[in-house]
């Protein structure tokens, strides 16, 4: 059901990464993220950047069908930081 607790998410790694400043956000910070379009953002920090091509994210709070494939979204107050394909 749409309920069930195997849909729910913690931490999400994300690859093929784009940042529009040209570099990666710092690291242990607290972010916001989307994984889907019409979701509100999600408390999230960035745990680790691996290589520069990859990275974990991690939640507050569990967040619904984080799906593979799909976009993550990450943003510092009202701006748009960059994201990645979640993977």
């Amino acid at each position: 059901g749409h309920h069930h607790p195997l849909l729910l998410s913690e931490r999400l790694h994300a690859v093929q990464l784009h940042w529009i400043a040209g570099h990666a956000p710092r690291e242990h910070w607290v972010y916001a993220a989307k994984t889907r379009y019409r979701q509100a953002d999600a408390p999230c920090t960035i745990d680790r950047l691996l290589d520069g091509k990859r990275c974990e994210i991690s939640f507050a709070q569990p967040q619904w069908a984080v799906t593979p494939g799909q976009s993550v979204v990450v943003y510092e107050s009202n701006v748009c930081l960059g994201g990645g394909i979640i993977e």
